[in-house]
Protein backbone atom coordinates (compact mmCIF):
# COMPACT_ATOMS: atom_id res chain seq x y z
CA UNK A 1 0.00 0.00 0.00
CA UNK A 2 1.31 3.40 -0.94
CA UNK A 3 0.39 6.29 1.37
CA UNK A 4 0.95 9.70 -0.21
CA UNK A 5 1.43 12.62 2.16
CA UNK A 6 1.37 16.35 1.51
CA UNK A 7 4.65 18.19 0.94
CA UNK A 8 2.94 21.28 2.40
CA UNK A 9 1.69 19.51 5.56
CA UNK A 10 3.96 16.44 5.84
CA UNK A 11 1.74 14.63 8.38
CA UNK A 12 -1.45 15.01 6.29
CA UNK A 13 -2.37 11.84 4.37
CA UNK A 14 -3.84 12.87 1.01
CA UNK A 15 -4.01 9.75 -1.17
CA UNK A 16 -3.70 5.96 -0.87
CA UNK A 17 -2.95 3.42 -3.62
CA UNK A 18 -3.78 -0.22 -2.89
CA UNK A 19 -2.73 -3.00 -5.26
CA UNK A 20 -4.59 -6.22 -5.98
CA UNK A 21 -1.55 -8.31 -4.95
CA UNK A 22 -1.60 -6.74 -1.45
CA UNK A 23 -4.72 -8.57 -0.25
CA UNK A 24 -3.92 -10.55 2.92
CA UNK A 25 -6.66 -11.33 5.43
CA UNK A 26 -8.49 -8.22 6.67
CA UNK A 27 -6.69 -4.92 6.28
CA UNK A 28 -8.11 -1.49 7.04
CA UNK A 29 -6.98 0.65 4.10
CA UNK A 30 -8.27 4.09 5.09
CA UNK A 31 -7.71 5.40 8.64
CA UNK A 32 -10.94 5.43 10.64
CA UNK A 33 -10.97 9.23 11.06
CA UNK A 34 -11.85 9.71 7.37
CA UNK A 35 -15.31 9.97 5.82
CA UNK A 36 -14.71 7.19 3.26
CA UNK A 37 -13.85 3.81 4.71
CA UNK A 38 -12.41 0.71 3.06
CA UNK A 39 -11.06 -2.62 4.21
CA UNK A 40 -9.74 -5.48 2.12
CA UNK A 41 -11.02 -8.96 2.89
CA UNK A 42 -9.31 -12.10 1.64
CA UNK A 43 -11.53 -15.00 2.69
CA UNK A 44 -11.93 -18.71 2.22
CA UNK A 45 -15.03 -20.64 1.22
CA UNK A 46 -17.61 -21.00 4.00
CA UNK A 47 -16.71 -17.75 5.75
CA UNK A 48 -19.83 -15.98 7.00
CA UNK A 49 -20.84 -13.05 9.18
CA UNK A 50 -23.69 -12.59 11.65
CA UNK A 51 -26.71 -11.07 9.90
CA UNK A 52 -26.95 -7.37 10.70
CA UNK A 53 -28.12 -3.94 9.59
CA UNK A 54 -26.54 -0.57 10.17
CA UNK A 55 -27.99 2.04 12.49
CA UNK A 56 -29.35 5.36 11.21
CA UNK A 57 -27.54 8.17 13.03
CA UNK A 58 -27.88 11.94 12.96
CA UNK A 59 -24.32 13.08 12.20
CA UNK A 60 -23.04 16.60 11.68
CA UNK A 61 -19.45 17.56 10.96
CA UNK A 62 -18.19 21.14 10.86
CA UNK A 63 -15.62 20.43 8.15
CA UNK A 64 -16.82 17.67 5.89
CA UNK A 65 -15.17 16.88 2.54
CA UNK A 66 -16.18 14.53 -0.25
CA UNK A 67 -13.60 11.73 -0.44
CA UNK A 68 -13.34 9.51 -3.50
CA UNK A 69 -12.12 6.07 -4.50
CA UNK A 70 -11.65 4.39 -7.88
CA UNK A 71 -11.42 0.60 -8.23
CA UNK A 72 -10.28 -0.65 -11.65
CA UNK A 73 -12.27 -3.67 -12.81
CA UNK A 74 -10.76 -3.90 -16.29
CA UNK A 75 -8.10 -1.90 -18.14
CA UNK A 76 -5.73 0.68 -16.69
CA UNK A 77 -5.88 4.23 -15.41
CA UNK A 78 -3.21 6.85 -14.78
CA UNK A 79 -3.91 8.81 -11.60
CA UNK A 80 -2.64 12.36 -11.34
CA UNK A 81 -2.61 13.17 -7.64
CA UNK A 82 -2.22 16.72 -6.35
CA UNK A 83 -0.98 18.30 -3.13
CA UNK A 84 -2.87 20.92 -1.13
CA UNK A 85 -1.28 23.70 -3.23
CA UNK A 86 -2.39 22.07 -6.52
CA UNK A 87 1.08 20.81 -7.48
CA UNK A 88 1.36 17.25 -8.78
CA UNK A 89 2.68 14.79 -6.19
CA UNK A 90 2.72 11.55 -8.17
CA UNK A 91 1.18 9.75 -11.17
CA UNK A 92 0.66 6.07 -10.34
CA UNK A 93 -0.89 3.63 -12.83
CA UNK A 94 -3.83 1.54 -11.61
CA UNK A 95 -4.34 -1.88 -13.19
CA UNK A 96 -7.12 -4.44 -12.81
CA UNK A 97 -8.02 -4.84 -9.13
CA UNK A 98 -6.06 -1.79 -7.96
CA UNK A 99 -7.70 1.09 -6.07
CA UNK A 100 -7.03 4.75 -5.36
CA UNK A 101 -8.38 6.80 -2.46
CA UNK A 102 -8.31 10.59 -2.40
CA UNK A 103 -8.87 11.88 1.12
CA UNK A 104 -7.62 15.46 0.58
CA UNK A 105 -5.86 17.24 -2.27
CA UNK A 106 -6.88 17.05 -5.89
CA UNK A 107 -6.92 14.37 -8.56
CA UNK A 108 -7.66 13.61 -12.15
CA UNK A 109 -7.52 10.41 -14.17
CA UNK A 110 -6.37 9.45 -17.66
CA UNK A 111 -7.87 6.27 -19.09
CA UNK A 112 -5.10 4.25 -20.77
CA UNK A 113 -7.10 1.49 -22.49
CA UNK A 114 -10.36 1.27 -24.41
CA UNK A 115 -13.26 -0.31 -22.53
CA UNK A 116 -11.70 0.38 -19.12
CA UNK A 117 -14.19 -0.34 -16.33
CA UNK A 118 -14.02 1.45 -12.97
CA UNK A 119 -16.12 1.58 -9.84
CA UNK A 120 -16.14 5.11 -8.40
CA UNK A 121 -17.11 5.61 -4.77
CA UNK A 122 -17.63 8.94 -3.01
CA UNK A 123 -18.91 10.03 0.34
CA UNK A 124 -22.27 11.70 0.08
CA UNK A 125 -24.84 12.96 -0.10
CA UNK A 126 -24.00 14.69 -3.39
CA UNK A 127 -25.36 18.24 -3.45
CA UNK A 128 -24.20 19.27 -6.92
CA UNK A 129 -20.91 20.34 -8.47
CA UNK A 130 -20.96 23.88 -7.00
CA UNK A 131 -20.93 22.54 -3.45
CA UNK A 132 -18.69 19.52 -4.16
CA UNK A 133 -15.63 20.63 -6.12
CA UNK A 134 -13.43 23.41 -7.43
CA UNK A 135 -11.32 22.93 -10.55
CA UNK A 136 -7.52 23.05 -10.62
CA UNK A 137 -5.96 25.16 -13.37
CA UNK A 138 -3.21 23.01 -14.76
Amino acid sequence: MEKIYSRIEPTKLLHIIHRLNEFNGRNEIVPETNFIQCATLKMERGKTFPPHRHIVKDRHYANQIAQESWVVIKGSVKCILYDLDDTILTTPILNQGDASFTLYGGHTYEILEDDTLVYEYKTGPYEGQKLDKEFING
